[in-house]
Protein backbone atom coordinates (compact mmCIF):
# COMPACT_ATOMS: atom_id res chain seq x y z
CA UNK A 1 0.00 0.00 0.00
CA UNK A 2 2.79 2.38 0.92
CA UNK A 3 4.59 1.67 -2.38
CA UNK A 4 1.40 2.40 -4.29
CA UNK A 5 1.05 5.85 -2.64
CA UNK A 6 4.69 6.64 -3.27
CA UNK A 7 4.27 5.62 -6.90
CA UNK A 8 1.16 7.85 -7.25
CA UNK A 9 2.95 10.81 -5.70
CA UNK A 10 5.87 10.41 -8.08
CA UNK A 11 3.64 10.03 -11.16
CA UNK A 12 1.36 12.97 -10.27
CA UNK A 13 4.32 15.10 -9.23
CA UNK A 14 6.08 14.30 -12.47
CA UNK A 15 3.01 15.09 -14.55
CA UNK A 16 2.47 18.39 -12.75
CA UNK A 17 5.73 19.61 -14.21
CA UNK A 18 4.59 18.78 -17.76
CA UNK A 19 2.50 21.94 -18.00
CA UNK A 20 5.49 24.21 -17.60
CA UNK A 21 7.16 25.25 -20.84
CA UNK A 22 10.73 24.11 -21.11
CA UNK A 23 13.32 26.51 -22.44
CA UNK A 24 15.60 25.29 -25.15
CA UNK A 25 19.33 25.20 -24.64
CA UNK A 26 20.57 28.74 -23.96
CA UNK A 27 22.63 30.17 -26.79
CA UNK A 28 24.65 32.55 -24.62
CA UNK A 29 24.46 30.83 -21.25
CA UNK A 30 21.69 33.22 -20.13
CA UNK A 31 18.10 32.13 -19.60
CA UNK A 32 15.47 33.69 -21.80
CA UNK A 33 13.14 36.10 -20.00
CA UNK A 34 9.87 36.81 -21.77
CA UNK A 35 8.72 40.37 -22.50
CA UNK A 36 6.94 42.02 -19.60
CA UNK A 37 8.53 39.74 -17.01
CA UNK A 38 10.70 41.18 -14.25
CA UNK A 39 14.25 41.04 -15.58
CA UNK A 40 13.22 41.63 -19.21
CA UNK A 41 14.40 44.60 -21.25
CA UNK A 42 12.41 47.68 -22.19
CA UNK A 43 11.14 46.82 -25.67
CA UNK A 44 11.98 48.90 -28.71
CA UNK A 45 9.04 51.04 -29.79
CA UNK A 46 8.18 54.18 -31.72
CA UNK A 47 4.81 55.87 -31.24
CA UNK A 48 3.19 59.26 -31.58
CA UNK A 49 1.81 60.55 -28.30
CA UNK A 50 -1.71 61.96 -27.92
CA UNK A 51 -0.37 65.48 -28.50
CA UNK A 52 1.25 64.48 -31.83
CA UNK A 53 4.87 64.26 -30.58
CA UNK A 54 7.12 61.30 -31.41
CA UNK A 55 8.11 59.05 -28.53
CA UNK A 56 10.47 56.10 -28.72
CA UNK A 57 12.30 53.78 -26.40
CA UNK A 58 15.54 55.35 -27.68
CA UNK A 59 14.46 58.60 -25.95
CA UNK A 60 14.41 56.75 -22.63
CA UNK A 61 17.97 55.36 -22.51
CA UNK A 62 19.73 56.13 -19.24
CA UNK A 63 16.49 57.06 -17.45
CA UNK A 64 14.43 55.29 -14.83
CA UNK A 65 11.17 54.68 -16.70
CA UNK A 66 7.68 54.08 -15.34
CA UNK A 67 5.35 52.61 -17.96
CA UNK A 68 1.67 52.78 -17.07
CA UNK A 69 -1.12 51.05 -19.00
CA UNK A 70 -4.39 52.89 -18.31
CA UNK A 71 -7.83 53.77 -19.66
CA UNK A 72 -10.23 56.70 -19.24
CA UNK A 73 -12.89 54.32 -17.89
CA UNK A 74 -10.55 52.69 -15.34
CA UNK A 75 -11.25 54.03 -11.83
CA UNK A 76 -8.00 52.75 -10.27
CA UNK A 77 -6.09 54.38 -13.15
CA UNK A 78 -7.65 57.72 -12.23
CA UNK A 79 -6.31 57.28 -8.69
CA UNK A 80 -2.78 56.32 -9.76
CA UNK A 81 -2.05 58.77 -12.56
CA UNK A 82 -1.91 61.99 -10.49
CA UNK A 83 0.55 60.25 -8.17
CA UNK A 84 2.77 59.38 -11.12
CA UNK A 85 2.69 63.03 -12.19
CA UNK A 86 3.80 64.04 -8.67
CA UNK A 87 6.68 61.59 -8.94
CA UNK A 88 7.62 63.13 -12.31
CA UNK A 89 7.55 66.59 -10.76
CA UNK A 90 9.69 65.43 -7.83
CA UNK A 91 12.20 63.16 -9.59
CA UNK A 92 12.17 64.19 -13.26
CA UNK A 93 15.33 66.26 -12.82
CA UNK A 94 17.08 63.14 -11.48
CA UNK A 95 16.45 61.09 -14.62
CA UNK A 96 12.95 59.73 -14.03
CA UNK A 97 10.21 59.70 -16.65
CA UNK A 98 6.69 58.30 -16.70
CA UNK A 99 4.88 57.37 -19.88
CA UNK A 100 1.34 56.09 -20.25
CA UNK A 101 -0.21 53.78 -22.81
CA UNK A 102 -3.98 54.19 -23.16
CA UNK A 103 -6.04 51.06 -23.68
CA UNK A 104 -8.60 51.25 -26.44
CA UNK A 105 -10.48 48.00 -25.85
CA UNK A 106 -13.56 49.95 -24.71
CA UNK A 107 -14.91 53.33 -25.73
CA UNK A 108 -13.35 56.27 -23.88
CA UNK A 109 -15.62 57.93 -21.34
CA UNK A 110 -13.84 61.25 -21.95
CA UNK A 111 -11.67 62.47 -24.82
CA UNK A 112 -8.19 61.28 -23.71
CA UNK A 113 -6.29 64.59 -24.02
CA UNK A 114 -9.02 66.44 -22.11
CA UNK A 115 -9.03 63.61 -19.55
CA UNK A 116 -5.25 63.98 -19.03
CA UNK A 117 -5.45 67.77 -18.68
CA UNK A 118 -8.32 67.51 -16.19
CA UNK A 119 -6.25 65.00 -14.17
CA UNK A 120 -3.18 67.28 -14.33
CA UNK A 121 -1.14 64.74 -16.30
CA UNK A 122 1.72 66.23 -18.31
CA UNK A 123 3.85 63.15 -18.96
CA UNK A 124 3.66 61.56 -22.44
CA UNK A 125 0.58 59.48 -23.23
CA UNK A 126 0.10 57.30 -26.31
CA UNK A 127 -2.35 54.66 -27.51
CA UNK A 128 -1.51 51.07 -26.57
CA UNK A 129 -1.80 49.39 -29.95
CA UNK A 130 -1.92 45.60 -30.08
CA UNK A 131 1.75 45.69 -31.15
CA UNK A 132 2.71 47.76 -28.08
CA UNK A 133 0.75 45.44 -25.78
CA UNK A 134 2.61 42.42 -27.21
CA UNK A 135 5.99 44.12 -26.92
CA UNK A 136 5.33 44.62 -23.20
CA UNK A 137 4.35 40.95 -22.80
CA UNK A 138 0.59 41.32 -23.03
CA UNK A 139 -1.43 43.21 -20.45
CA UNK A 140 -3.49 41.13 -18.04
CA UNK A 141 -5.33 43.93 -16.27
CA UNK A 142 -5.58 47.66 -15.72
CA UNK A 143 -3.81 49.51 -14.47
CA UNK A 144 -0.49 47.78 -15.11
CA UNK A 145 2.62 49.58 -13.93
CA UNK A 146 6.18 48.66 -14.90
CA UNK A 147 9.33 50.28 -13.53
CA UNK A 148 12.56 49.97 -15.55
CA UNK A 149 16.03 50.86 -14.27
CA UNK A 150 18.55 53.08 -16.09
CA UNK A 151 19.81 50.06 -18.05
CA UNK A 152 16.30 49.37 -19.34
CA UNK A 153 15.70 46.27 -17.20
CA UNK A 154 12.25 45.72 -15.71
CA UNK A 155 12.69 45.77 -11.94
CA UNK A 156 9.10 45.99 -10.68
CA UNK A 157 5.66 45.26 -12.07
CA UNK A 158 2.19 45.61 -10.57
CA UNK A 159 -1.11 44.57 -12.13
CA UNK A 160 -3.85 46.56 -10.44
CA UNK A 161 -3.88 49.62 -8.22
CA UNK A 162 -0.79 50.50 -6.20
CA UNK A 163 -0.23 53.40 -3.82
CA UNK A 164 2.18 56.09 -4.99
CA UNK A 165 4.25 55.61 -1.83
CA UNK A 166 5.00 52.00 -2.78
CA UNK A 167 6.04 53.03 -6.28
CA UNK A 168 8.18 55.84 -4.85
CA UNK A 169 10.05 53.53 -2.48
CA UNK A 170 11.12 51.31 -5.40
CA UNK A 171 11.83 54.35 -7.57
CA UNK A 172 14.19 55.86 -4.99
CA UNK A 173 16.27 52.67 -5.03
CA UNK A 174 16.62 52.90 -8.81
CA UNK A 175 17.60 56.56 -8.91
Amino acid sequence: MRKRWLFLILVVGGLAGCNHPQAGPPSSGKSQIGPGAVGSSLPDFRVTDLEGHPLSSADLHGKVVLVDFWATWCQPCKKEMPGYQKLMDRYGSRGFIAIGFKFDTMRDVVEPVRFAKKMGIRYPLAVASDEIKLKFGGIEGLPTTMLYDRKGILQWKVIGFEYTGSVESVLKQLL
